[in-house]
């Protein structure tokens, strides 16, 4: 597994075209970034050099927090032109991975309009991101902290990437938000398991650094490795203070993920 870094998250107190060498000099084998739309594509390809740029999201609608819009009947045309902005930052960055955050389905729809929304959207995403090779993923987060969200929990993702039946979408697992939802969460990679496209972490309670919570993260990335996954691995967290600082877990996530930096051993 490669460990990459969320710079929208992570060197936070850099402009975001210096936290790539940031991130690159902390040791991390890439990054992702949620929303780069407010920097040029050119100019962040450009800042990151070599610095592998893995995922961003499909940009969400004003006032949804950040957590989708990719279910309102109402917004397909806004989908559909957010899904080619993302397209041409994704083929400039030389991304892998896209997430379509499904967000909340508005007043009044019925869920069986909700599931051929978001179905129709991702289909439409899975097209045109195989156009560059890029794999669509799709997240599951908790009703806590994203009050609404129509994938608010791990069984309901996994009922709709079987209902959708395609290779090219799959699911982004982020140990946070299953610790939050699921009571064994290496249980809940087991059950995951080949559906895994993608994966992040953070500490729960808090939302900060591995080893500020109660995540059993050495049976988490056992799982993994059990289950198969052996991409990359995304620290998408919080930091109680300076990221620098805070560093001191890479060591012992790097050993229980069973990789050394960018060209390791597994």
């Amino acid at each position: 597994m490669q460990l990459i870094a969320n710079v929208s998250w992570l060197f936070a107190e850099l402009p975001l075209e210096g936290r790539f060498e940031a991130a690159d000099r902390a040791g991390f084998d890439g990054v992702e970034i949620q929303f780069p739309y407010e920097s040029d594509p050119d100019s962040l390809r450009r800042a990151a050099g070599d610095v592998p740029i893995v995922l961003i999201n499909v940009p969400v609608p004003d006032g949804r927090g950040g957590i989708g819009g990719a279910v309102d009947a109402a917004s397909r045309d806004r989908f559909a032109a957010g899904l080619e902005t993302a397209f041409r930052y994704a083929d400039v960055l030389g991304i892998r991975k896209v997430n379509v955050l499904p967000g909340a389905p508005p007043l009044g729809q019925s869920d069986s309009v909700t599931s051929r929304v978001f179905s129709d959207n991702v289909l439409l995403a899975a097209d045109r991101m195989e156009e560059i090779g890029v794999e669509v993923v799709v997240e599951a987060l908790n009703p806590f902290d994203s009050p609404g969200a129509w994938l608010d929990g791990l069984d309901k993702a996994l009922r709709f990437l079987a209902g959708q039946g395609d290779p090219r979408v799959r699911l982004q697992l982020d140990l946070y938000h299953m610790a939050r939802t699921e009571p064994d969460l290496a249980g809940a990679i087991a059950k995951a398991a080949d559906m895994i496209g993608h994966v992040q972490f953070a500490d729960h309670p808090g939302r900060h650094e591995p080893g500020s919570g109660g995540i059993d993260f050495a049976a988490a990335f056992a799982a993994l490795r059990r289950a198969g996954y052996r991409d990359t691995i995304s620290a998408e967290y919080r930091p109680a203070g300076p990221t620098r600082d805070g560093l001191g877990w890479m060591e012992a996530v790097r050993r229980w993920a069973g990789q050394g930096k960018a060209g390791g051993s597994p």
